[in-house]
This record gives structure tokens, sequence and C-alpha cells, in this order.
């Protein structure tokens, strides 16, 4: 999934960056991510460093901190469109409402097969999955993954991240008999 952001550098697809970027970093959900508003995470008109985001779901609050990637796709983003405090962030074919869930999955299947990938092993859900998985793998802190996905229970990220059978498939590699 590399190759995504680089692809859409390349070919000048502001949104779909800024909205593959946003994505990842913030961990959130789809429906979550296409409700973003644009004081959500640039109130003063550029990207903050910092954003917290209400979860539809759970009703609790997320933080999470862009990167400088996911921070510039996000001003050129608002340069290239004019978006103003109050506006949804990514809209797609009605400007007045939010892209919805389904278009977003539907540029995801486009994004993947793009790049080669098979959209049928891939949704929008493999993006909130990706930076947490990738934070637990190096660093191991399965807390710090619990409160960047918005878990109130240690069990939930433990299950969501598959820690047990994988853990299990490790060890099981290592024994020699």
């Amino acid at each position: 999934m590399r190759q995504i952001p680089t692809k859409l550098q390349v070919e000048g697809q502001v949104r779909d960056l800024a909205l593959f970027n946003v994505a990842i970093d913030s961990k959130l959900r789809g429906c979550d991510v296409v409700a973003l508003k644009v004081d959500d995470l640039a109130p003063s008109g550029y990207s903050a460093d910092r954003a917290t985001v209400r979860q539809k779901k759970t009703g609790r609050p997320v933080k999470f901190e862009p990167t400088e990637s996911t921070r510039q796709a996000i001003d050129d983003y608002l340069r290239a469109t004019g978006k103003k405090s109050g506006e949804y962030l990514f809209t797609g074919r009605r400007l007045s409402g939010h892209l919805t869930t389904r278009q977003y999955a539907r540029l995801l299947s486009r994004w993947l097969a793009d790049i080669g990938l098979d959209p049928h092993l891939f949704g929008t859900h493999s993006l909130r999955r990706t930076k947490a998985t990738v934070i637990y793998r190096r660093t191991g802190n399965l807390r710090a993954v619990q409160l960047l996905l918005g878990h109130t229970k240690i069990e939930s990220t433990v299950r969501y991240l598959g820690i047990e059978v994988d853990d299990a498939l490790a060890i099981a590699e290592q024994v020699d008999v």
C-alpha cells in the first residue's frame, strides 16, 4: 500500500492523497474519516499538529498527530479547493455533503487496483488497522495502541490486532521438535 500515496501525488490527486494520508494517520473508522470537517484538522486554515475527533460509534474522543506529509497534503488540498471553516473536508459529487463511506470504499478499491493489489483483500477498515498494527509491532505497547484506537478494553485491542494468533504462530515456528 506504500505505493498509493506516491501514485496519488504524481497524478496530482490532492483530495485523494489527503484522504488516504488522513485515514492512515488518524486510525479512524471510514464513517468518521468522511465526516471530518475542516475545523477538525485545520482550525486556523492550516493543518494542526494534533487533532481530536469524536468517534461516531462510541462517542469517545480520539487524539492523533498527522505526520508532516499528511499535514502538507491537507494544506495543499485546502489551498486547491478553498475550503473554509465549517465545511466538510472531503466532499464527493454533491459539494454540500461529505463523501459517503461507499464512495470512499470505491476510491480505495481503485487505488489498490492501480498498484496491482486485489481490492477484495482490503477495505477502508484496513487503513484504520494499518498504522495501529505497525505501532504495535515496533513498540509492543498494547496500551498505546488501545488509546490510539479509542478502545475501552485491552481485550478488544488484542482481538483487533490478532495478537494471540500471531504470537502463537511465532512461538510455534521457533520450537523445533
